[in-house]
């Protein structure tokens, strides 16, 4: 499957992450929420590196790339602490689109730190991100 497959595969789980998220932790607490569905992940993840046989790399890990993963994993921690309290304390409908402000960061992170491409269409289009953000937040 290319790459873009895979990324409309990962929106489209990710929408159902903020649904099922808000409906699953009514009545508990967000932390607590994000700690179940982490072990859920945490399962998951290393069952599938079982299945697929790829253990066997662990040994083959850099200290760059591992601590680049730790950090990576540490902001992935952040993330979601963040993401379930904003769904505890409000709409998913609201906090969905703001959390897709990090499709604009990525992009400016992209160009200034990873020397990623720039254009005027590129850039319209982040514009735009960041409008329709505002319009499905306020009112």
């Amino acid at each position: 499957m290319a790459w873009w497959a895979w990324a409309l595969v990962s929106a489209g789980a990710a929408a159902l992450v903020s649904i099922l998220a808000k409906v699953g932790m009514q009545g508990i607490p967000s932390n607590l929420a994000t700690a179940i569905r982490t072990v859920v992940i945490l399962v998951f993840a290393w069952a599938l590196v079982y299945a697929r046989g790829e253990a066997a790399h662990l040994g083959q890990i850099n200290r760059r790339s591992l601590l680049f993963l730790v950090l990576s994993g540490l902001a992935t921690g952040i993330s979601w602490l963040a993401y379930f309290r904003a769904l505890e304390l409000g709409p998913a409908s609201r906090v969905a689109p703001i959390d897709k402000l990090s499709l604009v960061f990525v992009a400016v992170l992209g160009i200034g730190l990873l020397g990623e491409g720039f254009s005027l269409r590129y850039a319209l289009g982040l514009v735009l991100v960041m409008a329709g953000v505002l319009l499905t937040t306020l009112g």
